[in-house]
């Protein structure tokens, strides 16, 4: 079904591949007759092209990267622009979107949603963006309506960022990264490894991208085998995928953990950029005669089938066949792995309570978002629940069309009265039952959805308030087919379903009387809209020669997600509001952190403005003295702060929320085996905190105090290993490492944040 290779591999003419480990030197003259040798192949992946292209230090090693295109959406976009503000922001330098589909709703916490929304629209006209309103789409389907273009990178500020499937390589990233875009600034990175992901064979009936994706990650995932990586797809396979199942898979790359992806392009790419009006943003991309990948994973479309991701990790496959063979085996390793993620004995969470007569039955059923709410998923549900009803008991089903042209669509073709006839209901275009903000099931629920991500307690439930509820990722033909079962979870291969395939039209009047485009149009005079909820960041002091941490959280889970460090849900709301947010850090995960983060930063401030800390506080006077036993230091030239370790933190969303909650709360540093993925450090640098790396068995616990001696030269000095202390422990030493920092990271570490930053460069 998947193959991953040991090594790289050669392709040549895009059809033959060769192992690494078989390319002789013989086998490769003889293939290739000489054509190239290895480091000229992997210069002719589209990846390479298209970063060389947009590439501007004229060094291929090491990436200053400028994209042509901004998005991001209204939980992201307050934030960002109040940074490049702050910063010395003039006006939006390349085309910049802003979407509203997170916080549609208007809902929570009385104005601020739709005050955010305003703040929006006035910033569009001051600074010259295009502004979305609720409702109108979700971020990506907008994007890949009106952004998308051959050969283009887009940078977004949500991680599934995706849409290689249309030849544009596009990354999410948190905030930070696009205030340097729209300050004239670059994307810095070294060059990444380039995957190839070979597509043969055709899907079978009834299997949707999900499924696809969803066996792509159950094989790569845990292995790490595309981390940061470029996943570039191509085969014959991609020429039997019409470009709405392309974009099905692209999407959920993220959850591989890879930078981007890419794909080759054909007559269908094409179509889809002439039927959205859009013919000039088409560019052919094919791979040249001979190709090396540092890796490759070889994937049979037509050996798929119907996947499950279980709670709590899109990672988590099994086939929906293999599910019901083994359901309560399953279900206990499930249950087992809960208990690890959920991390709260007073929680009874259990899945085989929905078995009933040796089935498995489900609340709910959800098909949304960017990776769900496309147009030939919802046909193709509606087809499979034609003439059936999904019953007037637990379950239920809602369907959110990813964007107004595509609601449209699905009106005039007759999906959405036939779909309303089954007792499902269509809500507009919205992101919410991606992150807890939509649909949230009700306590000890089990949801199905064709989303993004089934973390736990994404869905919106609250284990701190004794509530769980989780989330199983399936393709939206297989929660179609469940439906028509009133819930018994079924697999939709062997559906007898006529799937019509109606065409698509696409509508440019809805966008064209609604949405905001101010494009290359800055109107300076404008003035800002501002919300009683819209809270300009707090000062953040630049480093000291020496720190003190308190370890305030100790996270031993095999992955810490974005979610659990800063929740998603409702409190996105606050996410326009730096210190209103942060009362919701580790909320979910550990609800002590905030309080006893406070109590450090209470030090730090009381240092800043001069005051004896020492006399006030007994803890931090016998920490000094301990420190004084060893070292002569100064403590009005030693920073106080707190530090969370985590063994692989950063796993998920692209948020900034996840590092700047910390920060705004006096977090310095973080500490980690390994980060989950490249956004999450970045954050942290941005923010001007400390990603330190420490590969061995922790030598302190929560509660602990860890001095650092001469933390501002080593950064300034580039070391990569920095001493560290356990202080009352015997000033027991340990090596911190920090990994590679370039040269504008070390300086915004030294400052303090990305804001100061800049601030001083202005």
């Amino acid at each position: 079904m998947i193959k991953l290779y040991e090594k790289g591999a050669y392709v040549l003419n895009g059809t033959e591949v060769i192992d690494e480990r078989e390319a002789t030197a013989e086998v490769l003259q003889s293939k290739t007759k000489g054509a190239c040798s290895k480091e000229e192949a992997a210069k002719n992946t589209l990846a390479y092209g298209i970063l060389k292209a947009h590439n501007t230090s004229g060094n291929m090693e090491k990436l200053k990267i400028k994209f042509d295109k901004l998005a991001s959406h209204d939980i992201t976009f307050v934030g960002i622009i109040q940074t490049a503000r702050a910063s010395g922001l003039e006006k939006f330098p390349v085309p910049y979107v802003l979407t509203n589909c997170h916080n549609s709703l208007c809902a929570v916490g009385g104005t601020i949603n739709e005050d955010d929304h305003m703040f929006g629209l006035s910033c569009a006209k001051k600074y010259g963006g295009v502004y979305v309103p609720p409702h109108q789409a979700v971020i990506h389907q907008f994007a890949r309506e009106m952004l998308a273009g051959g050969g283009k990178m887009i940078l977004g500020s949500d991680s599934h960022t995706r849409y290689g499937a249309l030849g544009t390589m596009a990354m999410g990233e948190g905030g930070p990264e696009l205030v340097k875009q729209l300050l004239n600034k670059t994307y810095d990175v070294n060059m990444p490894g380039v995957i190839g992901v070979y597509l043969t064979g055709e899907p079978r009936k009834g299997v949707g991208p999900q499924d696809i994706a969803l066996a792509i990650i159950g094989a790569v995932f845990e292995k790490g085998y595309v981390n940061n990586k470029v996943m570039e797809f191509f085969g014959d396979g991609v020429g039997k995928l019409s470009v709405d199942y392309r974009i099905g898979i692209d999407v959920m790359t993220t959850e591989t953990t890879c930078l981007s992806s890419i794909w080759i392009t054909d007559s269908k790419v094409k179509e889809f950029y002439e039927i959205h009006n859009r013919a000039e943003d088409y560019k052919e991309l094919t791979l040249e005669s001979v190709v090396y990948y540092d890796g490759l994973i070889h994937v049979d479309l037509s050996e798929i089938k119907p996947m499950i991701a279980m709670p709590f990790h899109p990672s988590n496959v099994y086939t929906i066949d293999e599910l019901n063979k083994n359901l309560y085996d399953i279900l206990s390793e499930v249950e087992k792995k809960a208990a690890i993620s959920l991390d709260n004995n007073k929680i009874r969470y259990s899945l085989q309570d929905k078995v009933k007569n040796n089935r498995l039955y489900v609340d709910q059923g959800v098909i949304a978002g960017c990776a769900g709410g496309g147009f030939e998923n919802i046909c193709d549900a509606a087809d499979i629940l034609k003439g059936k009803y999904i019953g007037a008991d637990d379950f239920s089903l809602s369907v959110y069309p990813a964007s107004q042209p595509i609601f449209m669509e699905l009106v005039k073709n007759g999906s959405v009265a036939s779909l309303m006839e089954t007792g499902a209901t269509i809500r507009t275009a919205f992101c919410g039952p991606c992150f807890g903000a939509g649909d949230v099931p009700s306590n000890n629920s089990f949801s199905i959805r064709h989303t993004t991500r089934n973390f736990p307690n994404r869905e919106g439930s609250k284990i701190t308030s004794g509530q769980v509820a989780s989330v199983a990722l399936m393709d939206a033909r297989s929660i179609a087919a469940t439906a028509a079962n009133k819930g018994y979870l079924t697999s939709a291969e062997n559906i007898d379903t006529d799937f019509l395939k109606p065409k698509y039209f696409f509508d440019s009047k809805i966008y064209d009387n609604r949405v905001y485009n101010g494009t290359s149009n800055p109107l300076p005079e404008t003035e800002i809209k501002f919300g009683p909820g819209i809270v300009d960041w707090p000062a953040m002091p630049g480093l000291t020669d020496h720190m003190v941490l308190k370890v305030v959280s100790v996270i031993k889970d095999p992955v810490t997600t974005t979610d659990e460090l800063i929740p998603s849900g409702e409190t996105s709301s606050y996410r326009s509001n730096p210190l209103g947010l942060a009362e919701f850090t580790l909320s979910r995960k550990d609800p002590a952190y905030v309080g006893r983060a406070k109590e450090v930063h209470k030090a730090e401030k009381a240092r800043i403005s001069g005051e004896d800390i020492l006399a006030a506080n007994q803890e931090l006077k016998e920490v000094y003295e301990e420190i004084q036993k060893v070292f002569t230091i100064d403590p009005k030239n030693m920073e106080i702060g707190s530090v969370i370790y985590a063994v692989k933190p950063g796993d998920g969303s692209a948020r900034e929320q996840a590092a700047s909650c910390q920060k705004v709360l006096g977090g310095l540093a973080n500490i980690a085996k390994e980060y989950a993925t490249k956004r999450y450090r970045s954050n942290l640098i941005n923010w001007g905190m400390l990603p330190f790396i420490l590969s061995e068995e922790i030598p302190f616990e929560k509660g602990d105090y860890l001095f650092i001696k001469d933390v501002k030269r080593a950064v300034a000095e580039k070391s990569n290993e920095i001493k560290a202390y356990v202080v009352g422990k015997a000033m027991k030493e340990f090596t911190l490492r920090l990994g590679e920092l370039t040269e504008d990271e070390r300086d915004i570490i030294d400052k303090g944040c990305l804001i100061n930053y800049y601030r001083e460069e202005n």
